[in-house]
């Protein structure tokens, strides 16, 4: 169906940081597939862990006991703080599961018309409940009518959210990305988090943080949430779990991770041994290279080459990031860019038509990273 505005390119191969087309250009890859080939194309530990699941089991069903999803819900929890993790295929179903939590709790509680609290500018996925959630007007067009059982504040203002909370009962949650990804790569103020989990514990929410393109070390943290001291009740991810295999993570702790039981939600696919056997890897890449500390080092070193670049250009509005989610924003639109990078073979991604972003495998060497960086500075 006519769903994608696809560029005039078709990539046949890959290795680490660069694609290879159809016609044996190479392209430098500054976006990863939206945040998810986080260990680089081809990965070799990721590549012989899926292939030698292939050959091995694909697929049981959640009716029956899986020991790979086991092992990486354990890690999971592990890494996160969280209790327990339900798997699904994608960061909106991970997000739904999300939503499900927290209109069970409305429901146990006896709240009618249970709420969870948004923000503007957020992306939480296309399903109706999360392109309900998702903070977005265009996301929302032509498919009304929307559900019901969301309400909105602006992004990073404590102010309005405590507003909120003090005169609407039927709130039981929120749900905020860290770091905004769709919206632009904003980065809240650093007490925004730590603000958010007072409000909740104050009124007895669930603080549920979609990280699903923050997630997986992309921040320089495991979850973005880690760069404070707060924990959430819900945490979200997706996109690089898998490094391009199909597979979402709903996690949860305390209550909420208490909150289902048999019959209340499924997934066919979700946690399948090959998705859950590719996770694993992942995880075991991340740690074996420390790619967490790397996604920090380079990240800085991607901004300090910009920032140098860009000194003086009245064009730029601001140049931010957080880890391996980078930033450039511009006075005026600049949705030109991303065929201009497919020209000078480099990819990068314009969201809200003026903000250049990028978003590079975590597995990047220095070199690397110093070419992305003059690639990029070359087309603005």
């Amino acid at each position: 169906m006519n769903t994608y505005a696809r560029l005039p390119v078709a990539f046949i191969s890959g290795k680490g940081a660069y694609l290879q087309d159809a016609d044996g250009k190479e392209y430098l890859d500054g976006l990863t597939g939206l945040a998810v080939v986080g260990v680089g194309h081809a990965n070799p530990a990721v590549a012989a862990a899926v292939a030698e699941q292939a050959y091995t089991l694909t697929h049981t069903s959640n009716l029956y006991e899986i020991p790979l999803q086991t092992r990486l819900a354990d890690r999971l929890c592990e890494l996160s703080g969280m209790n327990k993790v339900f798997f699904g295929n994608s960061g909106a179903e991970a997000n739904e599961a999300a939503i499900k939590l927290a209109r069970l709790k409305g429901n146990n509680q006896g709240i009618k018309k249970p709420c969870v609290l948004v923000v503007d500018g957020s992306f939480h996925g296309r399903t109706m409940a999360t392109l309900t959630a998702t903070g977005n007007r265009k996301v929302h067009a032509g498919f009304e009518p929307l559900l019901s059982g969301f309400v909105r504040a602006p992004y990073n203002d404590i102010d309005a959210v405590q507003q909120i909370a003090d005169n609407n009962s039927d709130v039981v949650a929120l749900l905020v990305e860290p770091v905004l990804g769709e919206g632009g790569i904003v980065i809240p103020d650093p007490a925004y988090l730590s603000a958010l989990r007072r409000i909740c514990d104050d009124h007895g929410w669930l603080m549920m943080l979609d990280e699903v393109q923050s997630g997986n070390g992309r921040t320089g943290r495991f979850f973005a949430y880690q760069h404070t001291d707060c924990v959430p009740d819900v945490v979200t991810t997706a996109k690089g779990l898998g490094n391009g295999m199909p597979i979402g993570a709903c996690l949860a702790r305390g209550e909420a991770a208490e909150l289902f039981v048999p019959g209340n939600h499924g997934s066919t696919f979700g946690g399948n041994p090959m998705a859950c056997a590719a996770a694993n890897a992942v995880l075991d890449e991340i740690a074996a290279n420390n790619l967490c500390e790397r996604a920090t080092q380079l990240g800085e070193r991607i901004l300090t080459n910009l920032r140098e670049g860009l000194t003086g250009d009245n064009r730029v509005k601001e140049i931010r990031g957080l880890g391996l989610m980078l930033a450039v924003e511009f006075h005026d639109d600049v949705s030109h860019l991303v065929q201009a990078g497919l020209e000078a073979g480099v990819l990068i991604n314009v969201t809200q038509g003026n903000i250049l972003r990028l978003l590079p495998p975590l597995t990047l060497t220095d070199a690397e990273a110093d070419e992305l960086a003059r690639r990029v500075l070359s087309l603005v």
